[in-house]
């Protein structure tokens, strides 16, 4: 299973605007090598149509060719378009490879239905569509309400946990755990893998 994270870190809102501009473009390209996109976790920006965070599933041949194309620091070149007068003009944000194992089995696992909450429209706060899942051993918990049917919710929780458990695992390794917080709470400066100028967040070589 291959997950790929978009990430403002801890920039401003600009950063998180440039994951949302960014998201148009991946999803472009993921078309064009047939590569699904699968929402899995979403966190919004500071701003109305920002995004901190997102975390993709990647289905199809070329899902890791797509993810290492966006594995990096990457750069947005523009003027702010919330503070005028700005002097900054360059703003980073950060894409990850995720790399995991097969989904937990259900045995593992308890599920709880619940009735989806916030934005999505009538026909998702409508129904019992959202799912708590709950790691027995660890107590670790997820709630998924990303897909209006019960069992999609069901499928990316257990991916979620997967996740979650593998995080877990990997803390006793203290550069393991350093480098994957550095890469939500920081971004390298320069050294961009791809970068984007204006307005239109036009890409160039």
């Amino acid at each position: 299973m291959l997950l790929l994270q978009l990430s403002a870190g801890q920039g401003p809102a600009e950063c998180a605007l440039a994951v949302a501009k960014a998201m148009p473009i991946l999803h472009r390209e993921a078309t064009a090598l047939e590569v699904q996109l699968q929402l899995l976790e979403e966190e919004t920006g500071p701003r109305p149509g920002t995004l901190r965070s997102v975390l993709l599933g990647l289905h199809g041949e070329q899902g890791k060719a797509l993810a290492t194309a966006w594995s990096g620091t990457m750069q947005w070149v523009c003027p702010s378009p919330f503070r005028a007068g700005y002097g900054r003009k360059n703003w980073f944000f950060s894409g990850t490879l995720y790399e995991l194992p097969e989904a937990l089995p259900n045995s593992q696992v308890r599920f709880e239905t619940l009735r989806a909450s916030g934005s999505g429209g009538q026909h998702v706060n409508s129904t019992d569509s959202a799912v708590r899942a709950t790691h027995l051993a660890t107590g670790i918990s997820v709630k998924v309400q990303n897909e209006r049917s019960q069992h999609a919710n069901k499928r990316i929780a257990l991916m979620l946990l997967a996740k979650r458990l593998k995080d877990l695992g990997e803390q006793a390794s203290d550069t393991a755990r350093a480098e994957r917080r550095l890469q939500h709470h920081q971004l390298e400066r320069g050294n961009a893998v791809r970068s984007f100028h204006g307005p239109g967040f036009d890409e160039r070589s």
